[in-house]
């Protein structure tokens, strides 16, 4: 197994050249948070991952979480003792507000922390993702007395918290769902029903364990109109502000899954317990979207940060393993001498590039529209994080799925044995397209609610924005023609494409919705390819920089071998739904009935 080199240097050189995060260090209240003491905060954090938590990856695939017959859980071999670490450095706090005990640093930095994190042990690392969900949540709609009760100890990390969405019956149509919320004398409400598939829904990391839960009381509307959300705690709490006696929730399983296996995602069953209202009732749609918003774009950073740990192992070995004669070699040669591992490695990592200064830009955006002064620019950086999360989150995590499998190619049959690790990666990352909302609910949301924005406008703005760099690469010379020519065609068929949505989408929303994911793709790759070009614009300037040295190489063969893709992504984002419907149910399965008579 590789060790964990943290990629803070390409970090730093992103916030610092790519994305504007100069504008968000000048905000009222991150006066405190300049390039200098940010970097040397991940500078830190890099350091704390690679030495505490990166070593307890293997021993989480392996050993797994696991349920006692007891009915508690206990975490792999290391991570109590990593998360005790974690807690006692503060690093989940660092973007938390400091009336709680936080730093009030920038979401951009603690996207940083979350991607370190999460490249260290992707398991792991959901913990603290979904506490901070949780905190987001009641920051936004807990009364003063929940805040005060609950968020002291969740925003430390010494209390964890969750979200319980999901049932048997309601997956991602969460409006199915039937987990009853019964209202008491006290005001307390009775909680009872079972949710499936609740990440870390028990372990033995914290003591105190808050679950966030949607529930339906008895008279409340059907559908997602009438769901709420409800503090429910492992625990109660005693008066004093002691722990107390079990709530009653259990775990009645952990599922076995094909990666992830450090996490515990349980089964829980709810039997009469003790919840408290977050806001109204009915609000549970709203809040759920709170907790939903920020982890897409962690749940993108995901497929980032597993495909960067992939791309770490299979670099190395690719550097280390000695086969055949490449071009001109007088004896046997390492394989990164071959020109197809090359490509293989060049993709990882000029996509890898591509996704880091995405989910920062989208991390900027969201400092930007909570904090800027002026109501007009928080307002447009609102509307560019609507349209670049569901990009972050469907982009970030197909890629994530692809660069692992490179990586795992580059090692050959070694990479389809387990002992490697480089199947891990694989297995693990493989969940970021279907949980936080499946991709094509994300495709789905880009043209349904996203694209109609000011009837397209948002979308066109952002196209002009990103067309503001040609004058750029013109004045840069030929190094930087094609990564021009490319782009501009691509922001061409972007328009274009776009275009013809908006013009389709009223009269007929089901072809839209059929194009919605190559559209969705469409944007990630002329994004990633505006970054890029961005990038490796501003590496002229800074001779020596190891870094900067790497950029104009990768904008390149990104513009030149990745961006070219767009163009066959155009028919089958504009083709509609025709023939996508050509074949029933019955004329689909008669096409494998007969394949299996043959056979």
């Amino acid at each position: 197994m590789t060790d964990f080199r943290p990629p803070v240097a390409d970090l730093a050189y992103a916030l610092t050249h790519v994305v504007g995060y100069d504008r968000v260090a000048e905000l009222p209240g991150f006066e405190h948070a300049d390039l200098d003491t940010a970097t040397e905060i991940l500078e830190e954090v890099g350091g704390f991952m690679a030495e505490v938590v990166a070593p307890t990856n293997r021993a989480g695939d392996l050993e797994g979480a696991r349920l006692n017959p007891d009915g508690t859980v206990t975490t792999p071999t290391g991570f109590k003792e990593a998360y005790a670490a974690y807690v006692e450095a503060g690093w989940g706090s660092v973007p938390l507000p400091e009336a709680f005990g936080g730093g009030d640093f920038p979401r951009a930095i603690g996207l940083a922390i979350q991607e370190l994190t999460m490249e260290a042990n992707m398991a792991f690392s959901l913990a603290p993702l979904l506490t901070q969900g949780a905190i987001e949540a009641l920051l936004h709609y807990g009364s003063e007395e929940q805040k005060q009760a609950w968020l002291p100890k969740m925003v430390s990390g010494e209390w964890a918290g969750t979200m319980n969405l999901t049932e048997p019956h309601a997956g991602s149509d969460v409006g199915a769902l039937t987990t009853k919320a019964v209202k008491r004398p006290d005001g307390t409400y009775g909680i009872t029903g079972q949710k499936i598939f609740i990440t870390f829904g028990d372990h033995d990391l914290s003591d105190q364990i808050v679950h966030l839960v949607l529930a339906r009381t008895p008279d409340a509307p059907a559908g997602t109109k009438g769901i709420s959300c409800f503090i429910v705690p492992k625990f109660l709490m005693n008066d004093d502000g002691s722990i107390g006696e079990r709530n009653g929730v259990h775990t009645v399983g952990v599922e076995h899954k094909m990666g992830i296996h450090g996490s515990p995602t349980c089964v829980l069953s709810y039997e009469d317990a003790t919840g408290y209202l977050i806001g109204d009732e009915n609000l549970g749609m709203r809040i759920m979207f709170v907790m939903m918003n920020s982890a897409r774009v962690s749940v993108g950073t995901q497929g980032l940060a597993v495909a960067e740990r992939a791309y770490q192992q299979s670099l190395e070995y690719a550097t280390g393993r000695i086969q055949g004669r490449a071009i001109g070699a007088t004896q046997d040669s390492p394989i990164i001498e071959f020109p197809d591992v090359r490509r293989m490695l060049m993709t990882q990592k000029s996509y890898i590039a591509a996704l880091r200064r995405m989910m920062l830009l989208n991390a900027v955006q969201v400092d930007i529209s909570t904090h800027h002064p002026d109501a007009a620019t928080r307002a447009r950086a609102d509307e560019i994080v609507g349209l670049l999360t569901p990009i972050c989150k469907s982009f970030g995590s197909d890629l994530g799925n692809e660069l692992t499998s490179l990586a795992l190619q580059i090692h050959g049959g070694m990479g389809f044995i387990e002992e490697t690790g480089a199947a891990q990666h694989y297995r693990d990352v493989r969940i970021a397209a279907i949980y936080e909302g499946t991709n094509g609910i994300q495709a789905a949301d880009l043209v349904g609610r996203k694209l109609g924005v000011r009837n397209g406008a948002s979308f066109l703005e952002f196209i002009a924005t990103m067309r503001e760099l040609d004058g750029e690469l013109a004045d840069a010379g030929d190094e930087f023609a094609s990564i021009r020519a490319q782009l501009s065609t691509s922001l061409d068929m972007l328009e274009q494409t776009t275009a013809w949505m908006l013009s389709t989408g009223q009269s007929d929303p089901n072809s839209v919705l059929s194009g919605s994911s190559p559209y969705l793709r469409i944007w990630g790759l002329v994004v990633g390819g505006w970054l890029l070009a961005k990038s490796a614009l501003a590496a002229r300037e800074l001779d020596g920089d190891a870094i900067a040295a790497t950029q104009l190489p990768m904008a390149r063969f990104y513009a030149e071998q990745l961006l070219p893709a767009v163009a066959g992504l155009v028919p089958a984002a504009t083709a509609g739904s025709r023939d996508l419907f050509a074949l029933d149910a019955d004329a689909l399965g008669d096409v494998v009935a007969r394949r299996g008579a043959r056979v």
